[in-house]
């Protein structure tokens, strides 16, 4: 019961774009398109996975005078791993994306969960929150990815579904996605103040 409480709280109660709103410029840039913002989350997911299991592992060997550098190695280390795999087996979804999967290294979600759940956490705890944030992360993305990718370019999941003269460019830009990502934290909001009435 105490793993799934920390699982969920990432999906809905503590998202980290929804609740949390961090990590928010890759959300942005990345959500032109269905397969972008799937990659980004993909990828997002694995790092933090894999950093919160690593530095929950060896939390008790970690010096607290230099645990910031140390996190940054890790995440670091696996940052590189998910953008080698990328270029080598997905090319175009690494080089539409381009500098974003590099930056997860400094991204805000990440060195938080590291900071204030993973090294502190058991190993069990600190994959659950990880997979949670994670997973959270991902369905926010694909969220405003589908419903960009369909208004800014008639399309979905890849596939023309409107004529051009339907689309609104206006989804296609940055300005777009904060619209719609304004327009997902007002519903969340609305939706958690009628909950606790």
């Amino acid at each position: 019961m105490k793993y799934w409480k920390i699982f969920t709280n990432g999906l809905v109660k503590e998202n980290p774009l929804l609740v949390i709103m961090i990590g928010l410029c890759s959300s942005i840039a990345v959500t032109s398109s269905v397969a972008n913002g799937f990659g980004m989350g993909c990828a997002m997911t694995f790092v933090l996975v894999m950093s919160e299991i690593m530095i929950s592992l060896f939390r008790k060997l970690i010096p607290d005078s230099i645990r910031i550098p140390i996190f940054i190695i890790i995440i670091a280390s696996f940052t590189t791993i998910i953008d080698l795999v990328m270029q080598a087996y997905l090319p175009a979804l690494s080089a539409s994306m381009g500098v974003f999967i590099p930056l997860i290294v400094v991204n805000c979600i990440i060195m938080g969960r590291v900071e204030s759940f993973a090294s502190k956490r058991t190993v069990g705890e600190a994959a659950c929150d990880a997979l949670g944030m994670g997973l959270g992360y991902l369905w926010v993305l694909c969220t405003i990815s589908i419903i960009r990718e369909f208004l800014g370019a008639g399309k979905f999941f890849g596939i023309q579904v409107l004529p051009e003269s339907a689309t609104i460019a206006f989804f296609s830009r940055a300005p777009g996605g904060f619209f719609v990502f304004g327009t997902l934290i007002a519903i969340t909001a609305a939706i958690k103040r009628r909950a606790a009435k």
